[in-house]
């Protein structure tokens, strides 16, 4: 079994652990009605993107969410959220040095690091830290740390997850050569990290899209051996355009972290198919550190 097969199982022990703190540690996330920018690199800017619409969608304050690299940190923001696995990330820790008079708040995998040196406050997902490259856990964490902070109960989730672990998936990844994931509110986020999944694992051509989106240019490409997959609820009729293509659709039904599981899930099956590691992706390392 690959690294990556045993991290994605081990999420629903992960979220529980991560819904704890959010219980125990919200004090060290924002402050209610805070201008807030929430930051992140590849699949952390995907979980910034979701954790920017759960707390301004439940009324928590103004919240955006920006790659690290083109993050306007000039902006009068009253606290800056960074999400880094590794805590090392380049981009990170230059938008948190150059801040200026934002209180800085750290989610992390590793503690002992520059992006956790950079905050006033550090919250450690330490348990949910990985060995493969791609990451899965890490991130879902980290959203299953926000729903519960958010007043969100994590448990009906968690089980549906230990489900979808051990439950057939819904395709079969490889007889399908191209993927498109959906979402709406907080889920496009998770329609993005859906879409970097299989990217990153199987080297596949995939997309992602807020949902309404599809019909503006994207669905001309659908075609039977396409896979529409949903993230959360979407728009019905967005899904039977996309069917009418003879594209496959699926998902939908189960929550959005739940879905994505089945999304990691699919990435690592197709990797396999086509002979690939999914622990040691192309091109890609853990962390990029720049000189």
């Amino acid at each position: 079994m690959s690294e990556i097969e045993r991290e994605i199982a081990s999420q629903p022990a992960c979220w529980r652990r991560a819904a704890g703190l959010g219980g125990e540690l919200g004090g060290e996330l924002p402050t209610p009605g805070a201008r807030v920018a929430v930051l992140g690199c590849g699949t952390s800017f995907h979980m910034a993107k979701a954790v920017a619409a759960l707390r301004e969608g439940a009324g928590g304050g103004e919240t955006d969410a920006f790659a690290a690299s083109e993050a306007p940190i000039h902006r009068a923001y009253d606290e800056i959220v960074a999400i880094s696995r590794s805590g090392t990330t380049t981009e990170v820790v230059r938008a948190l040095s150059e801040a200026r008079g934002a209180r800085r708040i750290a989610l992390v995998g590793v503690e002992d690091s520059p992006v956790a040196r950079g905050a006033e406050a550090v919250i450690s997902l330490s348990f949910a830290d990985e060995r493969s490259v791609v990451q899965t856990r890490f991130a879902t964490s980290v959203l299953a740390l926000v729903r519960a902070w958010l007043g969100q109960d994590l448990e009906p989730v968690v089980a549906a997850a230990e489900e979808a672990i051990e439950a057939p998936l819904p395709i079969e990844a490889a007889r399908h050569d191209h993927f498109v994931s959906l979402g709406e509110g907080w889920t496009v986020g998770l329609a993005d990290e859906a879409a970097l999944k299989l990217r990153e694992a199987a080297q596949a051509w995939t997309e992602s899209y807020p949902a309404m989106e599809l019909r503006h240019g994207p669905i001309s490409v659908l075609r039977p051996g396409s896979v529409v997959w949903a993230l959360g609820s979407v728009d019905g009729d967005v899904l039977e355009d996309a069917r009418r293509t003879g594209a496959t659709v699926v998902g939908g039904e189960l929550d959005p972290m739940v879905e994505l599981v089945r999304i990691q899930r699919a990435a690592v099956a197709l990797a396999q198919a086509r002979g690939l590691d999914p622990d040691r992706p192309r091109n890609l390392s853990r962390s990029v550190v720049l000189s």
